[in-house]
């Protein structure tokens, strides 16, 4: 293994070498803003004495350098310098440049967003290697500065960095655990992870409260539909991250929870009344900002009672400066969500977004659709006076805030000794298993068909959905439900029968239950008619005992009335579905309460179970 210390080489790609800048590169680009820029995570936002010094910074940054430190963009590859040639060719496309070296050094970006699907996130030392090699490609540039380098790791079913990185439950999973303590541990130790690792930023927690069993966007993300019980949970998992030097991101301001349309894709609109507003969406913001929250991400939603120009969110002055600055008092990093969702793009083109947001009130600029296009709109904004220059200046100065207060300007490099102490340690994985249990939920368990005993019921078959992994855990869930049963000391068999199953392969899940003792089905967003239903009745008709695990929304349970022992995990990333097996298997006393309610399906103005439903052994 290769610290990074001394040196000047730079990182050459998958050379399995930690990028080892030189101490001089280093305190040239921080001179004078060492220690005493560096106060703790949380801290307020307005104006120190430290300012005076961020100010002369600033002045002497170029106007070209100063629109740079508002975007945060993505890049594809595994390395900063060397990528393999399919990330370059895609970056080409896209970008316009090979590598983020060049990104770094054509456009003088203040951040970088890591994703899995870019390539940025095979593993925690080629992780380390990448953000060196960033941080590396911007101290070198005169004036160099560090970048903040973020990603989506909520947890659940959000991660960019999978395993061997700890993986936790998913916001409505802790939700169910109704632990403030569990959440702020999550915070401190996928913090702990991902700044050794050398990501400072991650967008997390989701701030909504998710009062629509409909949403296809937030659901699980969310910690809950009472608008007190996710205030706390998102204020304790923002101090978790601020232990651990990471800057949280409270999301998706001022309230995605109540969609039916996924901004990825169209244009939501909340209906919501203003007072409504107050009571349900603003109490989560409130206590982020009330725990020295780092930065807020704006939602692309319209929210007329709030402002009634047709205008989504991330663009509204109404909003962004009247609402979240003026009234609530927030003067920290406000960051977009990503301008290539289609919730911002429906108005008004790639051109004018950046400018407009700019204009509203946002800070950080997240991965415009063409670099290119949004860099020359926002320099071109300021040249024709549409922008000014102190504008940009009062943006600049809240990131630069933020990069002192995490550290960054008194040294941004990581250490591989850092990564193998830090990420994914037995300690880690142990405490995300125990929180895990905390979570499931036990919905129905009639005539005690649970717990199981590998004793009277020794062959188990199970059966149901298989989505794609989540966040790069083992999967598939059956095959991993299967596993940790077998584990406990059934002979546990899996076969995937999909979100919507056919006639053939029911027909096949049932000869197979015939043969076992019990039947585990795995239900996933289970609708009125879905031929997952079909299933579990023909299953049932066995005669075989089946306990059913809704292993996404919790809502399944009012559509599969019939099954006498239902589960609810919030994810089926594996530590939710192993501590599920333990549950299944009477190792585990089942502590779960719903985080959100459960209508029935033939009336969904009744409620079904109520939040803070949950039963135990």
């Amino acid at each position: 293994m290769h610290d990074t210390s001394t040196g000047s080489t730079r990182n050459t790609g998958n050379t399995g070498n930690t990028a080892r800048p030189s101490r001089r590169t280093v305190l040239a680009a921080t001179a004078g803003l060492t220690a005493a820029l560096t106060a703790p995570a949380g801290a307020a936002h307005a104006a120190t004495s430290n300012d005076r010094a961020l100010r002369a910074l600033i002045s002497r940054m170029s106007l070209e350098e100063k629109v740079g430190q508002l975007f945060v963009m993505r890049v594809y590859g595994h390395s900063a310098t060397a990528p393999d040639q399919a990330d370059i060719d895609t970056n080409l496309k896209e970008i316009g440049v090979r590598t983020a070296a060049e990104l770094i050094e054509r456009y003088r970006v203040g951040g970088i967003i890591y994703f899995t699907w870019a390539h940025n996130t095979r593993d925690p030392h080629q992780i380390a290697d990448l953000s060196n090699g960033i941080q590396q490609a911007s101290l070198e540039l005169p004036r160099g500065l560090p970048l903040l380098i973020a990603t989506d790791q909520e947890h659940g079913i959000v991660c960019r960095v999978g395993r061997p990185a700890t993986l936790f439950p998913g916001a409505m999973a802790i939700g169910a655990g109704r632990s403030r303590s569990d959440a702020r541990t999550l915070g401190r130790i996928s913090g702990a992870e991902l700044r050794a690792m050398g990501i400072n930023q991650d967008y997390s927690p989701d701030a909504d409260v998710n009062v629509n069993p409909a949403n296809p966007v937030i659901g699980v993300r969310s910690f809950g539909a009472d608008p007190d019980a996710v205030a706390a949970l998102v204020a304790a998992e923002v101090r978790g991250y601020q232990t651990s030097r990471v800057a949280a991101t409270a999301k998706h301001f001022p309230g995605h929870g109540d969609t039916a349309v996924d901004s990825h894709t169209g244009f939501p609109v909340i209906t919501h009344s203003r007072d409504l507003w107050e009571k349900l969406d603003a109490a989560p913001f409130r206590a982020a900002i009330a725990a020295g929250i780092d930065s807020i991400m704006t939602a692309h939603i319209q929210f007329p009672a709030l402002d009634d120009s047709g205008d989504p969110a991330t663009l509204s002055h109404p909003i962004l400066t009247g609402i979240l600055r003026g009234e609530l008092g927030y003067d920290g990093v406000v960051v977009t969500d990503s301008l290539g969702m289609e919730g911002v793009r429906t108005k008004y083109g790639d051109d004018r977004v950046p400018v407009l947001a700019l204009k509203a009130g946002v800070d950080q600029l997240l991965n415009p659709p063409s670099i290119d296009v949004a860099w020359h709109a926002v320099l071109n904004a300021v040249r024709n006076g549409e922008l000014t220059e102190t504008r940009l200046d009062e943006s600049i100065l809240r990131i630069l805030r933020l990069k002192a207060r995490l550290g960054l300007l008194d040294g941004a490099y990581v250490r591989r000794s850092g990564v193998d102490r830090t990420v994914g340690t037995k300690s880690h994985l142990a405490t995300a298993d125990r929180i895990a249990e905390r979570t499931t939920t036990l919905l129905v368990n009639e005539d005690d068909a649970l717990p199981l005993d590998p004793l009277t019921e020794p062959r188990i078959l199970v059966v149901g959905a298989d989505p794609a992994s989540p966040s790069g855990t083992t999967g598939p869930p059956t095959s991993v439900l299967a596993t940790a049963l077998t584990e406990l000391g059934f002979t546990a068999t899996a076969l995937s029968t999909g979100t919507a199953p056919s006639a053939a392969t029911i027909a096949k899940a049932v000869a197979a239950a015939r043969d076992a003792d019990a039947v585990v089905v795995g239900t996933y967003n289970v609708t009125a008619g879905s031929t997952q239903q079909t299933l579990a009745e023909q299953l049932l008709a066995t005669g075989t005992p089946v306990v059913a695990v809704a292993i996404r929304n919790p809502y399944d349970v009012a559509q599969l009335s019939s099954v006498k022992a239902y589960l609810a995990t919030y994810s089926w990333t594996d530590v939710e579905l192993r501590a599920a097996a333990r549950v299944i298997a009477g190792r585990v006393n089942p502590r779960g309460r719903l985080p959100v309610p459960v209508q029935r399906a033939d009336d969904p103005t009744q409620v079904l179970y109520p939040l803070g439903h949950g039963l135990t052994y």
